[in-house]
């Protein structure tokens, strides 16, 4: 597991697919080697580019060697990678274009055992509350990494009330903050996709 947390740290894709097969050779559940490998892996990265250690490109680098290790286990144990917990829709809100961060989390998310519904990024208020009507979404993830399209998680917040729609919404991105959260009335605010993860397995825990 240590080898398998270091090559994501490092970004090393090509190594990855060899050191997923030994681990499950080994006897490692997937749930173990996501755990303590791979997310553990990208919450010390997020750790480290938060405090200016790490730089951007070697983040998609470790977000990329995650993914190949995900690809490598849902191979191996397809009936693991079963959607199981309910329904998250994710969304980068309209008139920003940044994506890295809700990328990890829906990774993150989606090879725990939620369908995931990722709309992508730059996408207005109406299609994400659509999404997560249609699909009777447990929880709306909104992403904002700029200040000037916060006020679009609020649009969404809002419509969503209007709509009698009750997913949880769960914000994130560097331009948020707990206390822009609560104003904004959002039901949970994540720092990173660790704590994003986290939150999802208790808000469908509790449900």
């Amino acid at each position: 597991l240590d080898a398998l947390k270091a090559a994501v740290i490092e970004g090393e894709a090509d190594e990855i697919g060899t050191l997923v097969e030994n681990a499950i050779n080994a006897g490692l559940e997937p749930n173990e080697i996501t755990e303590k490998a791979l997310t553990a892996a990208m919450n010390e990265i997020g750790v480290d580019f938060g405090a200016g250690r790490v730089f951007l490109p070697q983040v998609l680098l470790s977000a990329e060697a995650m993914r190949s290790a995900f690809i490598k286990l849902k191979e191996k144990f397809p009936a693991a990678s079963e959607s199981t917990k309910g329904t998250v829709v994710l969304a980068t809100v309209k008139g920003d274009v940044h994506d890295l961060g809700k990328n990890i989390v829906g990774a993150l998310l989606e090879n725990s055992g939620f369908n995931l519904i990722d709309l992508g990024k730059d996408v207005p208020a109406e299609d994400i509350v659509a999404a997560a009507r249609d699909n009777k979404a447990a929880i709306v993830g909104l992403c904002a990494l700029m200040t000037t399209t916060m006020t679009e998680i609020d649009e969404v917040i809002r419509q969503l009330k209007e709509q009698n729609i009750n997913a949880k919404v769960m914000v994130g991105g560097a331009a948020l903050t707990q206390e822009y959260a609560d104003e904004a009335g959002a039901d949970y605010y994540a720092s990173d996709g660790v704590v994003a993860l986290n939150i999802a397995n208790e808000i469908i825990g509790g449900n």
